[in-house]
């Protein structure tokens, strides 16, 4: 299961956004470190089910009338402060973390009502700008931290007559999720000495910092976009990198709202309806929240996961299915499994995602929709539901 991280300052609203995007209940508080161990749930990205083509919808759990969704962990880590790579405010521990997921969102508090140690203040009185590098740097430094400590290692072995610089720096990065293909398309782009012994601090920290550019990629979220000035939120979004207006607080109430059937509303409508019973005081958010959502195109909260998944990660969803007429699984479930995979995956791929066993045992694809065998090498696209036939069961 692909893992999305959430990362920012203490009080960004991380942790409401959390438990909006997985309904688990957490620790919501306004002071510093209200989490301390990172919570670990289960969250949605959302795309369209292939369910739409034909006449009925498939009745899948994780379809709400073509609307599909599909499974990731998200990963809640505590508040980030200044110098957290040198261990400020346990930020080692934190940015440990990290290093178990495949996309961080970076949660900034767009109102301005929080510092850059994340302790509440005047709201407009912090400038969030400054906060939005602030977590790519201190994931650079502390990586490049880790890459000059273990640099020796990588000195010894070039003294080895069959060394190979790729495959000392995959060994000493492969916990932070790094591959061999990643070091070598970092390399590329670098221009840094043969010898290791070589090397100077400047060429470990390019080295560092291109790494997790390329593992550990970044979208932004202007999070409590309802209560900041407009002054900011557009200064966010002129900024050159992804940046979506969000309000988590939001998407929370309209969640609750939907599971006490007050409101009609599945994550990453760009509105809602009231249903039920609502007090004045409600409505009155429930409007002001509606306002938000028009100008922004829904709360942001799904956008940011379904941005980081099949945007930055270039991710993309097939559904495997045994009957390829009926598009069903030996119950008889109607397009019972998604897979995201990455862009340019195969049949092959899909069959070892569904089971190594299925993989081992791949002899041929059919595409469902036409009912015509595929090649092995044919690149998977998104909305594919593929018949796999393998010699295992």
């Amino acid at each position: 299961m692909l893992s999305i991280a959430l990362a920012g300052k203490p009080n960004a609203g991380k942790s409401t956004f959390y438990s909006a995007a997985t309904r688990a209940e957490v620790d919501v508080a306004n002071y510093p470190f209200t989490t301390i161990d990172a919570n670990r749930g289960v969250t949605h990205v959302r795309t369209d089910c292939p369910c739409l083509d034909r006449e009925e919808r498939c009745g899948n759990d994780n379809c709400h009338d073509g609307k599909r969704y599909v499974p990731v962990e998200l990963l809640d880590v505590a508040g980030l402060v200044p110098g957290a790579h040198e261990g400020k405010g346990l930020g080692n521990q934190f940015l440990d973390e990290l290093t178990n997921a495949d996309v961080i969102i970076n949660v900034v508090d767009a109102s301005g009502a929080t510092d850059e140690k994340g302790e509440p203040v005047e709201p407009g009185s912090h400038d969030p700008l400054d906060d939005v590098d602030f977590i790519e740097e201190e994931m650079d430094l502390w990586l490049a931290g880790i890459v000059d400590r273990n640099w020796e290692s990588v000195e010894r072995k070039s003294r080895s007559p069959d060394f190979d610089l790729d495959e000392a720096l995959a060994d000493m990065l492969t916990g932070f999720g790094a591959s061999m293909a990643d070091v070598q398309t970092v390399l590329r782009g670098l221009d840094y000495p043969a010898d290791p012994m070589a090397w100077t601090d400047e060429d470990r920290e390019a080295l560092a910092r291109d790494v997790r550019r390329r593992t550990k990629p970044i979208v932004v979220v202007a999070n409590k976009a309802d209560v900041a000035s407009q002054e900011n939120v557009e200064r966010l979004l002129e900024l050159d990198k992804p940046v979506i207006p969000a309000t988590a607080q939001g998407e929370l109430a309209l969640r609750k709202g939907a599971e006490a059937g007050a409101v009609d509303y599945d994550p990453g409508d760009d509105s809602f309806d009231i249903v039920g019973e609502v007090s004045d005081a409600q409505r009155d958010l429930l409007d002001g929240l509606r306002d938000t959502m028009a100008e922004y195109g829904g709360t942001g909260v799904q956008a940011a996961l379904d941005y980081a998944v099949y945007d930055l990660l270039d991710h993309l969803t097939a559904y495997p299915v045994q009957d390829a007429s009926k598009w069903t699984d030996a119950k008889g479930n109607v397009l019972p499994d998604a897979f995201l995979l990455p862009r340019g995956s195969t049949p092959v791929d899909l069959a070892y995602a569904v089971h190594s066993d299925i993989g081992d045992g791949y002899l041929h694809a059919v595409d469902a929709r036409s009912s015509r065998e595929i090649s092995d090498s044919y690149e998977l696209e998104e909305g594919d539901v593929v018949k796999i036939v393998s010699t295992a069961k």
